[in-house]
């Protein structure tokens, strides 16, 4: 799990569900049929990055290595779209490019975690912090 073998770190159920309480998601771009949170989601082989989510209220929790900035931009792309709200979870990266191409002047709110979240099934917590990226 906190390896560099994988880049997914799959959404705590709980957290999401507060999350999708005040918002009522629709769709999820960075899934597969085991750890989607919406109906409709978006697996690697479709590719969320070159779909449209125009019109749609977006949970994206991406994967964490190199391509985070695609998302990052992606996200931030699509919530220019009429009708599009998109919220990330991402490590509060906030020395990246990233971060100040597109999430500090560009998102509507952004969210710190407090303390560290148990990503998937594990009993330890991640090794870095977390943040919530609202984009509408």
């Amino acid at each position: 799990m906190f390896s560099s073998k994988s880049d997914e770190w799959g959404t705590p159920q709980d957290f999401f569900n507060e999350l999708d309480k005040e918002f009522n998601f629709n769709l999820d771009p960075c899934a597969d049929a085991k750890n989607a949170k919406c109906t409709t989601y978006f697996t690697k082989e479709i590719d969320g990055l070159k779909q449209d989510w125009q019109g749609c209220t977006v949970f994206c929790n991406p994967p964490y290595g190199r391509v985070i900035k695609d998302w990052v931009r992606k996200c931030y792309e699509e919530s220019l779209k009429p009708n599009t709200t998109v919220v990330m979870l991402i490590p509060a990266r906030t020395d990246t490019t990233y971060f100040h191409d597109y999430i500090y002047h560009n998102a509507k709110e952004i969210r710190f975690i407090r303390g560290r979240l148990k990503f998937g099934d594990s009993k330890n917590a991640a090794p870095f912090p977390s943040m919530v990226v609202i984009f509408k």
